[in-house]
């Protein structure tokens, strides 16, 4: 089966990818939309740029489109993209979100695609576990939430970071996964990853006023991997 992954370069759509090559499908495409405002519906914002890195780095083919991010135009946008590949389905690395999950099932099946979303309901500290275990470099790249102040920035997933989500899970009701927004991935290598990213330069965008932010990385490269 043909496969197109709506990729974002963060946790969710990593694992998505690797789940659908180790389960023998073929990944034709990693399909990025870029959001032109911080407060898109559907598409992650921070960083997204580096899925070009991303992409190169998995080997796969990248499909990059820009869209508005106004809520009803993001899916309008999405249809234009999917329409013109050749694929028998489309994959996405959706937990909990109703939201997204509705919209592009919606498009999918309006299309006469498939859709997939391989860890739908999957139990979230698992899911971090497993993906610590498989060896994936997760840095937390974007906070939106309360108890996430700007020290989680650069941060990398690892059982201790997982270990401090579940307390502020308990205490803020946050998603452990960050599936609410409450915060944003990004991978910089992975057993799918034939290259790392290197992290050149980077700096902290921070508010104040709402006390969130996110890691702009200015420059980054693919490096041999160790």
């Amino acid at each position: 089966m043909k496969i197109a992954v709506l990729f974002s370069g963060g946790k969710d759509s990593c694992r998505t990818v690797h789940y659908c090559l180790e389960n023998g499908y073929e990944v034709k495409y990693l399909v990025t939309l870029i959001p032109k405002r911080e407060d898109s519906w559907l598409f992650h914002y921070p960083n997204i740029h580096l899925t070009e890195l991303s992409a190169e780095a998995i080997g796969i083919t990248h499909v990059l489109r820009e869209t508005s991010g106004k809520k009803d135009e993001e899916i309008e946008d999405l249809r234009k993209v999917l329409e013109i590949l050749n694929v028998d389905a489309v994959a996405c690395g959706g937990i909990f979100s109703n939201y997204q999950r509705k919209n592009f099932k919606e498009v999918c099946e309006e299309l006469g695609f498939k859709f997939l979303t391989p860890f739908w309901h999957t139990d979230p500290e698992k899911f971090l576990r497993e993906t610590v275990e498989l060896d994936f470099k997760v840095m937390i790249v974007g906070v939106y939430a309360e108890g996430l102040d700007k020290n989680w920035l650069g941060r990398m997933l690892d059982y201790k970071a997982i270990e401090d989500l579940k307390e502020l899970q308990k205490k803020y009701g946050m998603s452990l996964v960050g599936e609410g927004g409450e915060y944003e991935t990004l991978v910089i290598d992975a057993p799918i990853f034939k290259k790392r990213i290197e992290i050149i330069n980077s700096k902290i965008i921070w508010d104040e006023k709402t006390n969130s932010g996110f890691l702009q990385i200015k420059n980054a490269r693919l490096s041999e991997k160790n």
